[in-house]
């Protein structure tokens, strides 16, 4: 699956008429992802009316720390030595890469959103949680299980939660919401807000005000861009 193309499926989808996009992902029962979907996905909305179904409140940063949100874990495929990272990024190949014993992986192409920047080196790619792990203790509107911040973490029952990108965008974005960072390629700036909108009302995380004005400003440059997600149910 690569990312960054005008469309997105699953949990946030700007639709056009040009390239309608649906998932479909099989989860196994033995990953803490299986737990958080597939579940009933609600009806496509409006950039903007999904923004206002976003709960606003302050944010919660003391007491995070990042080992809180356990990853990568051994993915959904056991069989193939690969842990959560490298099947996001085998999954996002453009040219599928070589794999070697240990999941050593040689060759491949990737396109990478942020910066519409082609990778030939999987060691060059970041894998990013879209909503950043601080973020989303930030987010959180009571405190998470660890159940449900490994399944986060490890989120591969939505394409939308973890996406392969080059190392430089990840770390300019580090853990910056959409007040604070937007990718440097604007031609992907409308799929990035409803990325950012979708994974947030999967997961039930909040916004704070800068971060829901920074969205509504996007959305006003993004008026055929509509939102679908799936609830998580990992609890």
């Amino acid at each position: 699956m690569l990312r960054g193309l005008p469309v997105l499926a699953l949990c946030a989808l700007p639709l056009s008429a040009a390239a309608p996009a649906a998932y479909s992902s099989p989860v196994g029962p033995s990953s803490p992802a299986a737990v958080a979907g597939p579940a009933a996905a609600r009806a496509p909305l409006p950039l903007f009316e999904a923004i206002d179904q976003l709960t606003v409140a302050p944010e919660h940063r003391e007491g995070y720390r990042r080992d809180l949100y356990k990853h990568w874990n051994k993915g959904l495929n056991t069989s193939d030595g690969c842990d959560t990272r490298k099947e996001v990024i085998l999954s996002e190949a453009v040219a599928a890469p070589q794999i070697a014993a240990g999941c050593k992986l040689t060759g491949g192409s990737w396109r990478s959103a942020y910066d519409d920047v082609v990778v030939t080196d999987a060691a060059r790619l970041d894998v990013d949680h879209f909503v950043p792990l601080a973020e989303v203790y930030d987010s959180e509107k009571v405190a998470w299980s660890a159940a449900r911040r490994e399944a986060y973490a490890n989120d591969q029952a939505s394409p939308d939660t973890l996406i392969a990108v080059s190392a430089a965008s990840n770390r300019s974005k580090a853990d910056k919401d959409p007040a604070q960072w937007l990718p440097s390629d604007g031609s992907y700036h409308c799929t990035y807000a409803a990325t950012w909108v979708g994974t947030k009302l999967r997961w039930d995380l909040a916004v704070d005000e800068a971060e829901r004005q920074a969205l509504l400003g996007l959305a006003e440059d993004c008026p055929t861009t509509t939102v679908a997600y799936e609830p998580a149910l990992v609890s």
